[in-house]
């Protein structure tokens, strides 16, 4: 598959750029179990995103990744940091990245841009991408509206670049899927929450363990910014709001901090915990390099280089 190749990865898997979930210890983590790592900029002023990549290079010498959030008060600095830092890939979302490609590849970096609709994938076209990352619905945090199972051969069947498959992939039968629709590589993030290694607070980890298919759903809807978490107070409360007509402006003081809040401190009340709908599929908490053998058990992906 091209990601793989195109990285020299043991397996074709990047690992999402979830804001304070995404450290610099657990993208190199994950780029030593063999799949591509990333840090989440999200959360992060352009100073730590620095920091970050330098300490990821402490850790290891294999590639790795940093997702720009466009959206972050400071993504112009950090625009300029990761081309400063020839960084091996960028990947992008809440915007539009077109500003900034010319400046990172002429760094080296590849970039791959988050896309949720044919259009915007045929923007970044344009735009000079060198793929995309195409994420259905199934996703957790921010989400479009179309399924994976309508965008991936969609994008796959109308790009001239790479398609990378994204949203609802837990286990070697989604991989497959994924795949046989076009998929040269896949980006995954509830899956890695599953990981013995990743920083999230144990009471998320449990969360994600107990979660069933109904306990999951979007709320943000109304303002724009539909986001997959947890069914818990928060998520009841926003609702509760929403359907009494709220402005932006109150409903987004309901969320601030509410990641910081899942992540950091596992507040079960006022935490945002953000994961797909293929949470519960999740059963146990693995070690890095198991949860990636289990993920491929049974999948013939490197005939896809043929």
């Amino acid at each position: 598959m091209w990601l793989d190749e195109h990285f020299g990865l043991k397996y074709p898997v990047l690992q999402g750029g979830m804001a304070y979930v995404a450290t610099a210890e657990f993208a190199a983590a994950v780029s030593e179990a063999g799949a591509l790592g990333q840090i989440g900029s999200g959360s992060m002023p352009a100073g730590m995103v620095r920091e970050s990549i330098r300490r990821v290079r402490e850790l290891t010498c294999r590639p790795f990744g940093v997702n720009l959030m466009l959206m972050n008060p400071e993504a112009e600095k950090i625009a300029h940091i990761l081309a400063e830092e020839q960084v091996p890939l960028i990947t992008t979302g809440a915007g539009s990245p077109g500003r900034y490609i010319a400046m990172w590849k002429e760094a080296g970096s590849t970039v791959i841009p988050v896309v949720s609709t044919l259009s915007l994938a045929e923007r970044m076209v344009r735009q000079g991408a060198d793929a995309v990352i195409a994420e259905g619905q199934e996703a957790g945090g921010h989400v479009g509206e179309l399924t994976s199972m309508v965008l991936w051969p969609l994008i796959a069947d109308r790009l001239s670049i790479p398609m990378i498959a994204a949203g609802g992939i837990a286990g070697p039968r989604q991989v497959r899927a994924a795949l046989a629709l076009g998929a040269q590589g896949l980006q995954l993030g509830t899956l890695f929450l599953a990981a013995e290694e990743c920083p999230i607070h144990p009471a998320y980890k449990e969360l994600l363990l107990k979660a069933t298919d109904t306990q999951v759903s979007v709320m943000g809807r109304s303002g724009g910014v539909p986001c997959r978490v947890l069914k818990n107070k928060l998520y009841r409360d926003y609702l509760v709001k929403e359907r009494e007509g709220a402005g932006k402006e109150e409903l987004e003081a309901m969320l601030s901090g509410s990641l910081r809040h899942a992540v950091v401190d596992g507040d079960r009340n006022r935490g945002a915990f953000m994961m797909g709908l293929n949470a519960a599929q999740i059963q146990e908490i693995k070690p890095l390099a198991r949860l990636l053998e289990d993920l491929f058990e049974g999948v013939s992906y490197e005939d896809e280089r043929e």
